[in-house]
């Protein structure tokens, strides 16, 4: 509809789109984010929490501190210049990193995109065209007013369009996407916390099986030894022939351990070089041993009610719980009218050299609205979609917190048991030491012979073997921890 200019359908315009926006309703359910109480524990009072006393004097004690914030770089609690090497260059070589970076800016950009909605839109139109009229189109007669059979039309000028978020579906949209920004924001951080928790687990691992790769090699050459000494027994008649055989099937028996620790390293070394950004065959581990790690004597535990607003995963899926809820309010939302203003003016010419003349130029205003009224149940099924979909939501939510508050529990209970097992390897481990001194003393005065020396050493490095392995699960759980409280 063409109308002539005129200052109160202006008016009417800037007014109506000046209102527009305290006007909106929105008409979604909103998000509230989930709260945990205060007074949430991690363990039962019924289970024990602190290792006995009794059999953990001699060995390095660790406390847990709840209420204390885990260091954003926590993994420098372990005071190993080479463990803070490898971290840093797993971040900085990470394509896992560099993904979720990636996804992340994707999605802001997806929620700019969304927040233009929200401003008028701006459009400049040109066109030229070669055409024929009617005087029908005008509603006169044939004869009443001559027109040119054919002419070239030119026209140029702005347009701008306006859309009223009156029921809020625009805003909630923008929410939605804000909220899917967030989770993506989280997904970051999660897999961060995953990187940097993955290289330090795996150094350990690397570390503790080359200590026990060579605690075993002390056990394969005493069993060496041993089957030497019996066959040369058993050639001069000292000693049957099955004294060579169990010899022989101790050694046997013992070589069976080394296939299992070779593999168990070469998976350790894979992984973290893939997590360094390197390809397994490009790249070597460096001369890491456990000797170089201090154990945290102060481990800091979030409390359950803060870990909520702390832990990735939970975060992660607060946000998509928050973006469900959104999107109910877009399904409702189109129940309602959608009022969209728009104006235009152009310049028209048939020459093109008065397309600029204050004759040529035509100027509109309008206001479109758009109700729904039958859709055969398909907004109604949206809605309900959108419905089902938060209680999802909210579900997953819920188990996603339990399986957390789980994880820390586990962790907990676990180190209490690590404790009181690296103290009875202690005491295993300083019985065979004595067991050596004392048959090496007997050995040297004669009183007793090689066989009993060697077994006195073979056992003191299977000991030396779990006890290593002791140490080094007492540093894995550490590990886990403090990847569980969130990374800080």
């Amino acid at each position: 509809m063409i109308l002539r200019p005129g200052r109160a359908a202006s008016a009417a315009v800037i007014a109506l789109l000046a209102l527009a926006e305290p006007a909106c309703i929105t008409v979604g359910p909103g998000s509230r984010p989930p709260t945990v109480r205060s007074d949430v524990r991690y363990i039962s009072p019924a289970e024990t929490g602190e290792p006995d006393p009794a059999i953990t004097q001699h060995i390095p004690t660790q406390a847990i501190t709840p209420g204390r914030a885990v260091a954003p770089e926590w993994w420098r609690l372990f005071k190993s210049p080479q463990l803070d090497g490898l971290v840093t260059e797993a971040i900085a070589g990470s394509r896992t990193l560099e993904g979720a970076k990636a996804r992340l800016e994707a999605q802001r950009q997806t929620v700019e995109a969304a927040r233009a909605s929200l401003y008028p839109q701006l459009g400049l139109s040109a066109s030229i065209a070669r055409q024929k009229e009617s005087p029908a189109t005008f509603g006169l007669s044939a004869n009443a007013l001559p027109l040119p059979p054919n002419f070239t039309l030119f026209q140029i000028g702005p347009s701008v369009s306006y859309r009223l978020d009156l029921f809020g579906g625009v805003r909630q949209r923008i929410e939605q996407q804000s909220a899917l920004a967030d989770y993506q924001q989280y997904q970051l951080a999660a897999a961060y916390l995953a990187l940097t928790g993955n290289t330090v687990m795996e150094a350990v691992q690397v570390a503790s099986i080359r200590a026990q790769r060579q605690a075993l090699g002390g056990i394969l050459e005493i069993d060496r030894r041993n089957l030497q000494l019996v066959r040369t027994e058993r050639d001069v008649g000292a000693v049957p022939d099955s004294d060579v055989v169990s010899a022989e099937s101790q050694l046997a028996a013992d070589e069976t351990l080394q296939p299992g620790l070779d593999q168990q390293l070469s998976l350790a070394i894979h992984a973290l070089a893939v997590l360094l950004g390197h390809a397994p065959a490009d790249w070597s581990p460096p001369d890491f041993a456990l000797s170089g790690l201090t154990l945290p004597a102060d481990v800091p535990l979030t409390l359950p009610s803060q870990l909520v607003h702390q832990r990735p995963d939970i975060l992660s899926a607060e946000a998509q719980l928050h973006a469900a809820s959104a999107q109910i309010g877009i399904a409702t939302a189109q129940f309602y009218p959608d009022i969209t203003l728009s104006a235009g003016a152009s310049a028209s010419s048939l020459n093109g050299g008065d397309l600029f003349s204050p004759a040529g130029l035509v100027w509109s205003i309008a206001a479109g609205l758009t109700q729904p009224v039958f859709d055969a149940g398909m907004r109604r099924a949206q809605r309900r979609a959108a419905l089902a979909t938060f209680r999802a939501a909210a579900a997953d939510y819920q188990e996603t917190v339990l399986q957390a508050f789980r994880q820390v529990a586990d962790i907990l209970q676990a180190l209490v048991h690590d404790t009181n097992l690296l103290a009875a390897q202690k005491r295993s481990l300083d019985t065979a030491s004595r067991s050596v001194n004392l048959q090496n003393t007997n050995y040297e005065k004669g009183g007793t012979g090689i066989l009993e020396l060697l077994d006195a050493q073979r056992q003191y490095q299977h000991a030396l073997v779990g006890y290593i392995g002791a140490k080094a699960q007492r540093y894995l759980d550490t590990i886990q921890l403090l990847a569980a409280m969130g990374g800080g």
